[in-house]
């Protein structure tokens, strides 16, 4: 089963990195967050991939052409007037990768209807290139074989960060307390799967997956939710680059569940 990584997005809140690269190549960990985000999905034995690259996506195309030869022991002889290279042993994932180019200023689910082609009549995963996660990819799958609806997303717990209030109709505290759980909002976290019969929810370019197609299933009934209650993070801005930087630097990333 092939897995759409929507990487085409301009990350204007994460400025500082993105002027210089697409978001999907900041790096965490010295490895851009596309690369976490694949190493999940082969965890679970799914190794092919469609990248939607849009904004700088020569870079993204770039980094996969030199991924082989900075994975392996590389020989470079020029002793006999030539530019002979030996490879030797390499350390490399069993990855198909294919980088469209979905356009400059497409929107997301412009992006999806773009690599129709290269996903063909099947079945296929979805999820978003800044945003990393512990969910089990297997029991997803199967749940959404389960329902036999048109799309199943992954849903999570937005963080409460505040404390809570109780307050009475005159604007008086009732009571205060520490957050938790359950005071937080399910949101889409990505990590979908997907029927072909998507792209007929989707019309051209200017479609955003969210707003367009997304609701137009909630409407017919087609669109299911996989909640999940473990780690999720997205990196929209600084702040969360550094925190996803700070639990690789310390060995307690929970997306991280292959060995090195």
């Amino acid at each position: 089963m092939k897995v759409v990584i929507l990487a085409g997005g301009f990350g204007t809140r994460l400025e500082e990195e993105t002027q210089y690269k697409p978001k999907p190549m900041v790096e965490i960990g010295e490895k851009p967050i596309l690369w976490h985000i694949m190493k999940e999905y082969s965890y679970y034995g799914f190794n092919e991939f469609i990248v939607c690259a849009g904004y700088k996506q020569q870079m993204i195309k770039q980094w996969f052409a030199d991924y082989f030869t900075n994975c392996s022991d590389v020989t470079f002889d020029f002793s006999g007037g030539k530019n002979d290279i030996i490879y030797h042993e390499a350390t490399i994932e069993p990855w198909k990768v294919t980088i469209v180019d979905t356009g400059y200023g497409t929107m997301t689910g412009g992006r999806v209807k773009r690599v129709q082609k290269y996903i063909g009549d099947e079945t296929f995963m979805l999820t978003y290139g800044d945003g990393v996660c512990d969910v089990d990819i297997s029991k997803l799958l199967e749940y959404h074989e389960k329902h036999s609806k048109i799309a199943t997303l992954t849903a999570v717990k937005l963080e409460q960060q505040k404390g809570v209030l109780d307050i009475t109709e005159n604007c008086s505290v009732k009571s205060f307390r520490e957050k938790n759980y359950s005071d937080g909002a399910l949101i889409n976290a990505g990590y979908m799967v997907l029927e072909p019969k998507i792209f007929d929810y989707i019309d051209g370019d200017d479609s955003v997956l969210e707003t367009d197609a997304l609701e137009k299933l909630v409407s017919d009934g087609e669109l299911m939710s996989y909640v999940h209650r473990g780690f999720w993070q997205c990196m929209d801005n600084i702040r969360e680059k550094n925190i996803l930087e700070e639990m690789w630097r310390n060995n307690v990333a929970p997306w991280k569940k292959w060995k090195d």
